[in-house]
Formats: structure tokens, C-alpha cells, sequence
């Protein structure tokens, strides 16, 4: 999971396709257009299309097929759980069930895989509280820290003969390393912040590049934006009867 995180990372700081260089906040007007209209439309046609939508974003962003497959793969148990229990002989009826996660997986994977999180998170700090807009900035990167830090951990008992032995000792042992890491955490945090005030922290974190710049990439978003409004007027009728 660490190693999927900080390859999803690197590719937004690091990826050189038309849409690394549109602007954080068309690209995230993008993908929400892209999640609302997979959450609202009743027609199984319009569905589709945005899934190819989806697909031709993430591949267009040279993301890597193993990315792609995951983001696609990874909803769909919980969908075929819904799918199931849902289940009235209508074929279109589940095809529309299965692809609302899958698309909005896929948005989500393109958005994140091509916005680096500075940009990404300075247009939601101007609309949520001060308090949540910085915490999600700092916790973005404590993520990688802690996760790397568990991995470490876990490696660590499993070498040991920590995960050996009757449940109820393997369930102790789990539970003192889950309070290890929260531990660990907060000394962590308290020395971040502890960093921050000396080097001039007023109380408020902005992102550090310009989100709000557009360029010629940007194009590209509108032109996005443009198809799914076209697809939406043109498939919109047809729906499952």
C-alpha cells in the first residue's frame, strides 16, 4: 500500500502530460463533474460513456495499467455485494450499479495522480475551516510516514515470531504495536509543529503553487467538461425501462 501511495505521488510531481500542467482547480471541477453525474444519472448509456471518459483520462495521464486495473478492480467487490443483494433480473439495472464506483475511483485516481498535493489541497483549505483545510495538508504526508512506519513494525514482529502462537497472544501483541504507532504519532506531530513555530508558522498553511495559474493545458479541462455536457444532453434518455 506504501509503495502504491508514494508511486501515486511521484506521478504528480513528476508526470509530464497536458494534464500535470492544467490548473488544481479546473482539474478539480473536472472531477467532480465527473463523480456527480456517475452519482445522479438513471441511464446506463451515459454510464458507459463517462467509464470510457474515465479510462481515456487516467491513460491520457500516462498512468501506469497496474494503477489503472487497481482503481477499477478495487471497488468492484463492494459493488457485486450491492449488485447482488440488489438483484431483480435486469441486466442494465446491476451495469448501472457496478460502474458509479468505478467511475468515481478512476476520477479520483487521475485527480490525485496528476495534482500535486499542494495544489490540491490549497482550493479546499479557502472552502473548508481553517483547522480541517491544514489538517488534511499535514495528515496527506504523515500518511507515508506512518504507513512506512507499520510496515517496518510489522516486518519486525513477523521476524521475531510476533504473529506466531494462540490468537489471544497474536491479538495482544497487534494492539501493543497500534498503540506503538498512535503513540509515535503524536510525538511526531508535536515535533512537526514544534519545527513549524520556529520557522515562522502564523497559524495558517497555503499551498505553495500557484492553483488558481491557468495555462494553454487547461484547454484540455474545458474541453472535458464540454464532451461529458454533450454526453449528458445527447444519452440522458436512455435509461433502463
Amino acid at each position: 500500500m506504501i509503495n502504491t501511495l508514494a508511486q501515486i505521488d511521484y506521478l504528480a510531481c513528476a508526470g509530464r502530460s497536458p494534464w500535470h500542467r492544467a490548473s488544481a482547480l479546473g482539474k478539480l471541477v473536472l472531477a467532480a463533474a465527473f463523480v456527480g453525474v456517475a452519482v445522479v444519472t438513471p441511464s446506463w448509456a451515459v454510464l458507459l460513456a463517462m467509464l470510457l471518459g474515465a479510462i481515456a483520462l487516467t491513460s491520457s495521464a500516462r498512468m501506469p495499467a497496474g494503477l489503472i486495473a487497481a482503481a477499477a478492480s478495487t471497488p468492484m467487490l463492494f459493488a457485486a455485494i450491492f449488485v447482488f443483494a440488489n438483484w431483480n433480473g435486469d441486466a442494465r439495472a446491476a451495469l448501472v450499479l457496478a460502474m458509479r464506483p468505478v467511475i468515481a475511483s478512476l476520477t479520483a485516481l487521475w485527480l490525485v495522480g496528476t495534482t500535486p498535493y499542494p495544489d490540491l489541497f490549497a482550493p479546499l483549505s479557502r472552502l473548508l475551516p481553517r483547522a480541517v483545510g491544514d489538517s488534511l495538508f499535514l495528515t496527506y504526508r504523515a500518511v507515508f510516514a506512518l504507513l512506512a512506519r507499520i510496515e517496518r513494525l510489522w516486518r519486525a514482529m513477523f521476524l521475531r515470531g510476533g504473529l506466531d502462537g494462540p490468537l489471544r497472544r497474536r491479538a495482544s501483541m497487534m494492539g501493543e504495536a497500534v498503540g506503538t504507532v498512535v503513540l509515535s504519532g503524536f510525538d511526531r506531530s508535536q515535533r512537526l509543529y514544534q519545527v513549524m513555530t520556529l520557522r515562522g508558522h502564523s497559524g495558517r498553511i497555503c499551498g505553495c503553487r500557484h492553483y488558481l495559474e491557468l495555462t494553454r493545458a487547461d484547454g484540455w479541462v474545458v474541453a472535458a467538461l464540454a464532451w461529458t455536457l454533450a454526453v449528458n444532453l445527447l444519452l440522458w434518455r436512455v435509461r433502463t425501462p
